[in-house]
Protein backbone atom coordinates (compact mmCIF):
# COMPACT_ATOMS: atom_id res chain seq x y z
CA UNK A 1 0.00 0.00 0.00
CA UNK A 2 0.71 3.30 -0.81
CA UNK A 3 -0.05 6.78 -0.12
CA UNK A 4 -0.79 9.71 -1.88
CA UNK A 5 -1.68 13.40 -0.67
CA UNK A 6 -3.23 16.39 -2.63
CA UNK A 7 -4.10 20.17 -1.55
CA UNK A 8 -7.51 21.34 -2.21
CA UNK A 9 -7.67 24.95 -2.53
CA UNK A 10 -11.52 25.91 -2.21
CA UNK A 11 -14.45 24.98 -0.30
CA UNK A 12 -15.61 22.48 -3.28
CA UNK A 13 -13.66 21.56 -6.42
CA UNK A 14 -12.88 18.80 -8.75
CA UNK A 15 -9.09 17.80 -9.30
CA UNK A 16 -7.81 15.82 -11.93
CA UNK A 17 -5.42 13.13 -10.43
CA UNK A 18 -5.15 11.05 -13.31
CA UNK A 19 -1.27 12.03 -13.80
CA UNK A 20 -0.63 11.73 -10.12
CA UNK A 21 -2.00 7.64 -10.24
CA UNK A 22 -0.09 7.59 -13.63
CA UNK A 23 2.97 8.70 -12.74
CA UNK A 24 2.39 6.45 -8.86
CA UNK A 25 1.72 3.19 -11.98
CA UNK A 26 4.95 4.06 -13.88
CA UNK A 27 7.18 4.30 -10.71
CA UNK A 28 5.99 0.78 -8.84
CA UNK A 29 4.40 -1.10 -11.73
CA UNK A 30 5.71 -0.41 -15.05
CA UNK A 31 5.42 -3.68 -16.76
CA UNK A 32 2.55 -4.88 -14.81
CA UNK A 33 -1.17 -5.52 -15.84
CA UNK A 34 -3.50 -5.51 -12.98
CA UNK A 35 -6.36 -2.70 -11.04
CA UNK A 36 -5.20 0.06 -8.85
CA UNK A 37 -7.67 0.73 -6.16
CA UNK A 38 -7.66 4.12 -4.75
CA UNK A 39 -9.70 4.87 -1.81
CA UNK A 40 -9.55 8.43 0.43
CA UNK A 41 -9.40 8.73 3.93
CA UNK A 42 -11.93 11.36 4.73
CA UNK A 43 -15.79 11.40 4.77
CA UNK A 44 -16.19 15.11 2.61
CA UNK A 45 -14.68 14.24 -0.22
CA UNK A 46 -15.25 11.63 -3.16
CA UNK A 47 -13.44 9.62 -5.88
CA UNK A 48 -14.85 8.42 -9.54
CA UNK A 49 -14.18 9.14 -13.14
CA UNK A 50 -15.46 11.69 -14.96
CA UNK A 51 -15.20 13.68 -18.00
CA UNK A 52 -13.45 17.21 -17.64
CA UNK A 53 -14.19 19.24 -20.46
CA UNK A 54 -14.49 22.88 -19.63
CA UNK A 55 -16.88 24.11 -17.44
CA UNK A 56 -17.90 20.43 -16.36
CA UNK A 57 -16.61 20.31 -12.97
CA UNK A 58 -18.99 22.98 -12.48
CA UNK A 59 -21.96 21.57 -13.80
CA UNK A 60 -20.88 18.55 -11.45
CA UNK A 61 -20.32 20.61 -8.57
CA UNK A 62 -23.79 22.47 -9.43
CA UNK A 63 -25.94 19.03 -10.28
CA UNK A 64 -24.75 17.40 -6.64
CA UNK A 65 -25.09 20.97 -4.62
CA UNK A 66 -29.10 20.45 -6.20
CA UNK A 67 -29.34 16.97 -5.30
CA UNK A 68 -29.24 17.41 -1.34
CA UNK A 69 -32.13 19.51 0.34
CA UNK A 70 -32.25 22.08 2.93
CA UNK A 71 -32.87 20.53 5.69
CA UNK A 72 -32.67 20.65 9.49
CA UNK A 73 -29.46 18.66 10.19
CA UNK A 74 -28.20 16.60 13.61
CA UNK A 75 -24.93 16.02 13.36
CA UNK A 76 -23.68 17.09 16.64
CA UNK A 77 -20.13 18.17 15.04
CA UNK A 78 -21.26 21.19 12.32
CA UNK A 79 -24.61 20.58 10.86
CA UNK A 80 -23.64 22.71 8.48
CA UNK A 81 -21.24 20.13 6.54
CA UNK A 82 -23.86 17.09 6.80
CA UNK A 83 -24.35 18.22 2.80
CA UNK A 84 -20.87 17.12 2.55
CA UNK A 85 -20.71 13.97 4.16
CA UNK A 86 -24.07 12.68 2.55
CA UNK A 87 -22.38 13.72 -1.29
CA UNK A 88 -19.33 11.43 -0.05
CA UNK A 89 -21.40 8.69 0.49
CA UNK A 90 -23.67 9.03 -2.57
CA UNK A 91 -20.59 9.75 -5.30
CA UNK A 92 -18.62 7.24 -3.22
CA UNK A 93 -14.97 7.05 -1.51
CA UNK A 94 -13.19 4.28 -3.89
CA UNK A 95 -12.41 4.10 -7.58
CA UNK A 96 -10.95 0.78 -9.14
CA UNK A 97 -8.95 1.31 -12.56
CA UNK A 98 -7.85 -1.64 -14.58
CA UNK A 99 -3.98 -0.84 -16.26
CA UNK A 100 -1.66 -2.90 -18.34
CA UNK A 101 1.75 -2.47 -18.54
CA UNK A 102 1.68 0.09 -16.14
CA UNK A 103 -0.48 2.16 -18.14
CA UNK A 104 -4.38 3.15 -16.81
CA UNK A 105 -7.14 1.96 -18.71
CA UNK A 106 -9.28 5.12 -19.35
CA UNK A 107 -11.79 5.62 -21.73
CA UNK A 108 -11.52 8.41 -24.08
CA UNK A 109 -12.84 11.25 -21.75
CA UNK A 110 -12.35 9.64 -18.51
CA UNK A 111 -10.24 11.16 -15.94
CA UNK A 112 -9.65 10.02 -12.74
CA UNK A 113 -10.90 13.14 -10.48
CA UNK A 114 -10.87 13.74 -6.61
CA UNK A 115 -14.09 15.84 -4.77
CA UNK A 116 -13.61 18.31 -2.45
CA UNK A 117 -16.88 18.73 -0.52
CA UNK A 118 -15.51 20.66 2.27
CA UNK A 119 -12.03 22.22 1.75
CA UNK A 120 -9.61 23.42 1.14
CA UNK A 121 -7.62 20.60 2.97
CA UNK A 122 -4.90 18.39 2.51
CA UNK A 123 -6.43 15.07 1.32
CA UNK A 124 -4.43 11.30 1.41
CA UNK A 125 -5.76 8.53 -0.19
CA UNK A 126 -4.44 4.90 -0.02
CA UNK A 127 -3.45 3.29 -2.86
CA UNK A 128 -3.14 -0.12 -3.59
CA UNK A 129 -2.37 -2.17 -6.50
CA UNK A 130 -3.65 -5.78 -7.87
CA UNK A 131 -1.63 -7.74 -9.68
CA UNK A 132 -2.90 -10.10 -12.59
CA UNK A 133 -1.59 -13.18 -13.52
Amino acid sequence: MQKISVKTRKKREILDITDTVRALLHKTHSQGTGMVNLFILHTTAALTTADLDPGTDLDMLDAFEAMIPKLHYRHPHNPAHVPDHILSSLIGTSVAVPFERGEILLGTWQRIVLIELDGPRERDMAVTVTIGQ
